[in-house]
């Protein structure tokens, strides 16, 4: 298995993974979507504009926030405290409350050592959680595959590599494939893939 897949793995069994952050895998893609690292937002000054992304940790909207709701999300770094006014909340329900990996635009608010990101837009960013199962965050050994008959032929060439296909390949000249079918697996196999975060939402 890829890193990635493992991640997914311990996610799919566990709901966590003492392996590399679910993020760190995905840092290319936010970094061409211009999104900052959570710890950023220490180094950032008050009042500046930043966009952020993270994991939905936390969900709150308290009875006395009159409207306002609370989030946190967390990346491979650090986590990131945000607030959303009522108007923005109404105009992203959907979003906020389903949504398991979150992207965040607004201005940074740093009042008696306490940070946060006032939110005036949000992104919903869980279909990248797809894309985790495929990378590898590090240089493995490759495991090399050979003939399960190779010790009985000494290790003779394989006739299909003749035909320009790799030794797991299965190749049957009449099988007729239903691409409908092959969909619906490969949709499922996605499915698989996507990392599902179990978040704690406080109403």
């Amino acid at each position: 298995m890829t890193e990635g897949r493992e991640v997914v793995e311990d996610y799919r069994t566990k709901g966590l993974t003492l392996r590399r952050h679910p993020l760190a895998f995905l840092r290319p893609d936010l970094d061409r979507l211009r999104y900052r690292p959570c710890e950023w937002l220490a180094k950032a000054w008050n009042g500046e504009r930043v966009r952020v992304a993270g994991l939905v940790l936390v969900r709150q909207k308290p009875g006395s926030a009159k409207g306002t709701m609370f989030i946190t999300i967390e990346d491979e770094g650090a986590i990131a405290n945000l607030i959303v006014w009522p108007k923005v909340f109404e105009a992203n329900r959907r979003l906020i409350l389903t949504a398991g990996c979150l992207g965040a635009t607004g201005r940074l608010q740093r009042a008696s050592g306490v940070t946060h990101l006032v939110v005036d837009r949000l992104e919903d960013l869980t279909h990248l959680l797809r894309r985790i199962g495929d990378r590898d965050g590090h240089d493995a050994f490759p495991l090399t595959t050979g003939r399960g008959d190779e010790a009985k032929h000494g290790g003779s060439p394989d006739q299909r590599e003749a035909l320009g296909r790799r030794v797991r390949d299965i190749y049957i000249p009449d099988l007729t494939v239903d691409t409908a079918k092959a969909e619906l697996f490969s949709d499922a196999a996605e499915q698989r893939s996507a990392i599902r975060v179990k978040t704690r939402d406080f109403r």
